[in-house]
C-alpha cells in the first residue's frame, strides 16, 4: 500500500475566536494533485504552512513523510541581490549540489519556465510575473517529494498560465511529487486527483 506523503488527521486550527477548519481529515498521496479552493481568510494558506511545519494545529496533527519540500509563496521571495539562476543555485548549494551541478539544473528549469534569456537579471529587473516563475522554478528544481503551491500563477497571463501549469504537471508526472494547491481562483486549478472547497 502507497504510503500518504501527508497526512491531515482531525485537524483544528483557529486564530483567536475565528475558527478557519475543524475535524479535517485530508490524505495526499506520491504523484496526486490536490486543489484547495476558497475566499482570503478561508485558511488555505494556513493549510500549507502546517504541511511545511511553519504552523503547528490547535488540535490534530499533521503527519509529512518528505524529505524534500518545495514551496511557492503568493509572492516570490527571492533575494534582490542574486540573479535568478543564483536564487535557485542557493536553495540547490543547501541540498547538496555541487555547483556546477546547481548552475546546470537552475538553468535547466528557467529555461522550462521559458526564462533562460534571463537568468543573470536580478529581481528588479524582471516583473512580478517573470519573479514569480523565478519562485516556480526554483520549488520544482530541488525536485520535491511534496510541493506546496500557493497562489503560484499571481501575475501570469491567461497563455503562460496554461505553458506553467503544463510544466508543473509534466515535472509532477516525471517525480510523482505529490501536490497540495491552494487557489481563490476554480480556472487555476490544475487537473485534480481531488478538489476541495473552502467557504
Amino acid at each position: 500500500m502507497t504510503r500518504p506523503v501527508l497526512i491531515f488527521d482531525d485537524v483544528a486550527m483557529a486564530y483567536g475566536d475565528k475558527s478557519l477548519f475543524c475535524h479535517l481529515y485530508l490524505e495526499v498521496l506520491p504523484g496526486q494533485i490536490i486543489g484547495i479552493q476558497g475566499p482570503s481568510g478561508s485558511g488555505k494558506s494556513t493549510l500549507l504552512k502546517m504541511a511545511a511545519g511553519l504552523l503547528h494545529p490547535k488540535a490534530g496533527s499533521v503527519t509529512v513523510n518528505a524529505e524534500i519540500i518545495g514551496y511557492v509563496f503568493q509572492e516570490p521571495r527571492l533575494l534582490p541581490w542574486y540573479t535568478a539562476q543564483e536564487n535557485i543555485c542557493l536553495v540547490l548549494e543547501a541540498k547538496g549540489f555541487t555547483k556546477k551541478k546547481a548552475l546546470e539544473t537552475a538553468a535547466e528549469f528557467l529555461f522550462k519556465m521559458n526564462l533562460d534569456p534571463f537568468r543573470h537579471h536580478y529581481p528588479k529587473e524582471l516583473s512580478g510575473g517573470m519573479n514569480q516563475r523565478v519562485s516556480i522554478a526554483r520549488a520544482l528544481a530541488v525536485e520535491p517529494d511534496l510541493l506546496l503551491l500557493d497562489e503560484p500563477f499571481t501575475g501570469l497571463d491567461p497563455s503562460l498560465k496554461m505553458q506553467v501549469k503544463e510544466q508543473i504537471r509534466s515535472i509532477v508526472d516525471a517525480t510523482h511529487a505529490a501536490v497540495l494547491h491552494v487557489t481563490h481562483a476554480t480556472d487555476e486549478l490544475m487537473e485534480m486527483d481531488f478538489h476541495l472547497q473552502f467557504r
